[in-house]
């Protein structure tokens, strides 16, 4: 049972990953993205109580230069945010947003990028690699995730005037940035990227790794319990 937010669940899935070990997860971290993308309760006894009615899944797990992950990973503006974040004496989205506003500033990088044998350069804000839906707080980057499907959704936030941005902050927070025309949004096994700016962030885990950035979907499953659907 990991008893934390997203990166202890990375840390005890490690340990899992081609085991017939299932994970349970009590959310009492700083996002908890991966928790409540399967609605596991936010209050603690009401967590625990669900794992009275509860069922189990296999579902993907991903890698980034063969660094595990389960939620959301991804490069550009939410990693720059995630290494500051991680820096700060003061949790909680609250604190996050206000991060995130501050560091407004923050350019759109160049990237080449490999994908479904297409080989493209673009200038990205960010590029995010969803497994599941959220970064936490119910901020859902990736609302058309599949965490079944076998595919890693690729959101491509493209250069947009920062005028737009609370706009954008909105339609994350309502689980419509697959509406936005600054979005792009590609499914696929795999993707390679090169890039200046190495810094990746793993399930909120910032590392600094080496070009070619390499993602794809492993084919090991993991088993976890999710709260019973019916």
């Amino acid at each position: 049972m990991a008893v934390g937010g997203d990166g202890t669940v990375n840390e005890c899935l490690k340990a899992l990953i081609g085991t017939n070990v299932a994970l349970a997860i009590i959310p009492i971290g700083s996002g908890n993205g991966f928790a409540y993308h399967f609605n596991i309760k936010r209050d603690l006894v009401s967590a625990l109580k669900q794992f009275n009615n509860n069922n189990f899944k296999l579902i993907d797990c991903c890698s980034v230069n063969n660094h595990p992950f389960v939620n959301i990973a991804g490069i550009g503006f939410d990693a720059h945010i995630a290494k500051l974040f991680a820096k700060s004496k003061s949790r909680g989205f609250i604190n996050y947003l206000k991060l995130c506003i501050k560091e407004l500033t923050y350019k759109a990088q160049e990237y080449t990028i490999k994908i479904n044998n297409n080989n493209n350069k673009l200038h990205a804000f960010a590029i995010v690699f969803a497994n599941a839906s959220q970064y936490g707080n119910d901020a859902i980057i990736s609302p058309l995730s599949n965490i079944e499907d076998g595919l890693i959704d690729f959101i491509i936030i493209k250069k947009f005037p920062n005028w737009k941005i609370p706009f954008f902050i909105f339609q994350v927070l309502k689980g419509k940035t697959h509406l936005s025309k600054f979005v792009e949004i590609i499914k696929s096994k795999e993707c390679e990227i090169n890039t200046k700016n190495s810094f990746v962030h793993v399930d909120g885990e910032v590392k600094e790794l080496s070009n070619p950035i390499k993602v794809k979907v492993l084919d090991e499953k993991i088993k976890i319990f999710v709260p019973d659907e019916k």
